[in-house]
């Protein structure tokens, strides 16, 4: 073999790398960094949250890569799944290629859309338990938490006449830790959920007119806002609504819900 073919085989990866590079276009991935990344990531690339890794100032080949293995699969995220799966291979170079321009993580930028992520017009159900159907439990073993499932009377008339989530729409949720056994191991009862023990908060999905108009459409599910309570029954500070979004943005022919075949099933059964 030529001594010279390793050096061609470089120079060729080098031009197709500089080609692609050349290809992408900055200003169409800042226009889309905006409306899909802003969120999270920041429009610089800066995140938003501690627990939300930068991307300004990255390799693009690297960012390309993530995001394609994120958009097929290979690498899992529930958040990231949804929206890098609506990225097409041109959005992603242009993502990748605007971040890589950006200044390395020295700003304090923050994302204009943050504020209406961590804003939700969802509310408390005072009295719920009165009113509220309960359709569905489910074990989390990794946490040792049991959580029951409610709907206001709004969502399962909809659930029973077979009709998509109208506003007015609320599920509940009451989320438990589950009595443990003295091996530490969660303690089953007859009907095979764990026993529930102390209440540690709730979480909650609910729809009205207008509530979506401010998340960005490729988060964005239709008028549903999310919230997490307090046992003192407070919005939890700091939930980014964007985690949320993202995990149900996939569900919108089920109305947004992981939980719709239970809800039909338990409205048509009880009513």
């Amino acid at each position: 073999m030529s001594k010279r073919l390793p050096h061609l085989f470089a120079l060729t990866l080098t031009l197709s790398a500089a080609s692609i590079a050349l290809a992408a276009d900055q200003e169409a991935g800042r226009r889309k960094a905006e409306a899909v990344c802003a969120a999270c990531h920041g429009a610089n690339g800066i995140s938003v949250s501690d627990t939300i890794p930068n991307l300004a100032g990255q390799k693009p080949r690297y960012l390309e890569t993530q995001l394609a293995a994120l958009k097929d699969g290979r690498r899992k995220s529930e958040i990231m799944n949804p929206i890098a799966g609506q990225l097409s291979a041109a959005d992603i170079a242009d993502v990748a290629a605007h971040f890589a321009g950006q200044p390395g993580a020295v700003s304090t930028a923050k994302s204009a859309m943050l504020p209406n992520l961590v804003k939700s017009s969802v509310s408390f159900p005072e009295g719920y338990q009165g009113t509220y159907t309960k359709y569905h439990t489910i074990n989390f073993p990794a946490t040792k938490q049991v959580r029951h499932y409610l709907a206001n009377p709004t969502a399962v008339q909809a659930a029973k006449a077979g009709q998509p989530m109208p506003n007015g729409a609320m599920l509940f949720v009451e989320v438990y830790s589950a009595r443990l056994d003295a091996d530490q191991k969660p303690v089953l009862g007859a009907d095979g959920f764990f026993v529930a023990d102390k209440l540690l908060f709730y979480t909650s999905m609910a729809r009205d007119a207008g509530w979506g108009k401010d998340i960005p459409e490729i988060l964005r599910n239709d008028e549903w806002n999310y919230a997490v309570f307090t046992t003192g029954k407070q919005q939890r500070a700091g939930v980014n609504q964007a985690e949320c979004l993202a995990c149900h943005k996939p569900l919108d022919k089920v109305s947004y819900l992981f939980t719709l075949k239970q809800l039909t099933d338990a409205a048509k059964s009880r009513y």
